[in-house]
C-alpha cells in the first residue's frame, strides 16, 4: 500500500490500523538541535483524542506516545524520528456484523476491491486514528515553525453557521468550549444540535477555517508544487474532508477583476487578501486562510441497507463508537497538516539560500 508519506524533505510516514497493536511514524528530513518539547506533543494530542467530551466518540485512548529515535535529551539529533502509540481500548467484536459487509459511502468496499484483503475491525487502516500520527509529527513541526501561527476553528456545523471573518473573531475563544467555535452562543447551538441528532443515531458535517499568520514571502514551487495546491492534497487527505478552498474561494467568482484585485500599499502589503496569502502558487506575507469541509460521517447508528461481499442485499445496523461529527477533533489535524506543508516548504526554501 503506497501513499502512506508526505513532504519532499521534512517526510512523515506513517503505519498502523484503529484496532491493531499501535500505530505510529516515521520522520525523516528534520533538521538537527531542535528542541522538543514533550509538553506541547501532549497538548496537541489531547485536543484530537477520543472521549474528550460527550459529544465524540466515547472510545478512551489516552494517546500516550514513545519516542523511540532522533530525539536525544529533548533535543532532534537529525536522525529519522521513530515514533509509536499504543491501542489500549479496541472493542473489536463490535464490528463483526460488517465482516463481509460494506458500510454505504465507507472506505469498506473500495479497500477490499483493491487490496483483496481488508482489516475492517474499526475500518483498519481508513479510519481516523490513523491521524494521531499526523498530529504529533504536525507537533514538532509547529515547534519547529515557531514564528508562524498556525489556528484552526469550526466555521459552521449543519445549517448553523459562524457568520464572521476570520479576523474578526477572537481565536482565545476556539477552546473554550467543546465544539471549537469561537463565539459561545454559536457554538452552544451546535453543540445543542450534534446532540440532536446523536440520540436519533446520525451524523452532521461542516466546515473548519484555518488561519496561518506571518507566513514568509517565497513558500511554494510552481508550477505543479504551488502551496495551496499541496495544502490542499494535505487537507483533503484527511478522513472525511469533502472540500477545499482558500482565500475568497468559490465567493470569488462573483466578483469583477477590479474587486478581487488586491491592492499593494505601504511595505509591499495588500489593502484586501482575496487572494488568501498566496499568488502563483507563491506566499506573499500576507495572511493565509483555508476553508475544509467535511461530510457527515458514513459510520451511523440507523438500520441501513448495502450489500456483503457476494452482493447480496442485507440490512446491517453498526455498533462500536462512533464520532456524531468530526470537526472538533479534526482541528488539531487541519493544523497539523498545515505545519506539515508549511516545514516541508521552510526547508526547500533554504536551498536557495
Amino acid at each position: 500500500m503506497p501513499g502512506n508519506t508526505i513532504g519532499k524533505i521534512f517526510k512523515l510516514t506513517t503505519f498502523g490500523e484503529s484496532h491493531g497493536k499501535a500505530l505510529g511514524g516515521i520522520i525523516d528530513g528534520c533538521p538537527s538541535g531542535i528542541k522538543i518539547d514533550y509538553k506541547k506533543i501532549e497538548y496537541e494530542l489531547n485536543r484530537r483524542r477520543t472521549g474528550q467530551s460527550d459529544i465524540v466518540t466515547p472510545r478512551k485512548e489516552l494517546d500516550k506516545f514513545e519516542i523511540l529515535s532522533g530525539i536525544y535529551n529533548n533535543i532532534t539529533t537529525g536522525t529519522p524520528i521513530g515514533f509509536v502509540i499504543y491501542n489500549k481500548d479496541t472493542k473489536s467484536k463490535d464490528y463483526s456484523n460488517i465482516e463481509h459487509a460494506y458500510r454505504p459511502s465507507h472506505a469498506d468496499y473500495t479497500y477490499h476491491k483493491k487490496y483483496k484483503n481488508r482489516d475492517y475491525r474499526g475500518g483498519g487502516r481508513s479510519s481516523a486514528r490513523e491521524t494521531v500520527c499526523r498530529v504529533l509529527a504536525g507537533s514538532i513541526a509547529k515547534q519547529i515553525l515557531k514564528d508562524i501561527e498556525i489556528y484552526a476553528y469550526v466555521n459552521s456545523v449543519g445549517n448553523i453557521k459562524l457568520n464572521k471573518d476570520y479576523d474578526n473573531i477572537n481565536k482565545e475563544d476556539i477552546e473554550t468550549n467543546i465544539i471549537r467555535c469561537p463565539d459561545i452562543n454559536i457554538s452552544n447551538k451546535m453543540i445543542h444540535l450534534i446532540k440532536k441528532y446523536q440520540k436519533k443515531g446520525d451524523t452532521l458535517g461542516g466546515t473548519i477555517v484555518c488561519v496561518i499568520k506571518n507566513v514568509p514571502v517565497g513558500l511554494g514551487e510552481p508550477v505543479f508544487n504551488k502551496l495551496h495546491s499541496e495544502l490542499g492534497k494535505a487537507m483533503l487527505s484527511i478522513n472525511a474532508a469533502k472540500g477545499f478552498e482558500y482565500g475568497s474561494g468559490f465567493k470569488g467568482t462573483t466578483m469583477l477583476g477590479s474587486e478581487h484585485n488586491d491592492r499593494f500599499i505601504e511595505n509591499f502589503k495588500t489593502k484586501t487578501n482575496y487572494s488568501g496569502g498566496i499568488q502563483g502558487g507563491i506566499s506573499n506575507g500576507m495572511d493565509i486562510y483555508l476553508k475544509i469541509a467535511f461530510k457527515p460521517i458514513s459510520t451511523i447508528k440507523k438500520e441501513q441497507y448495502t450489500v456483503d461481499k457476494n452482493n447480496k442485499k442485507i440490512k446491517i445496523k453498526i455498533k462500536g463508537r462512533h464520532d456524531p461529527c468530526v470537526l472538533p477533533r479534526a482541528i488539531p489535524i487541519v493544523e497539523s497538516m498545515a505545519a506539515l506543508v508549511l516545514l516541508d516548504y521552510y526547508l526547500i526554501n533554504k536551498i536557495y539560500k
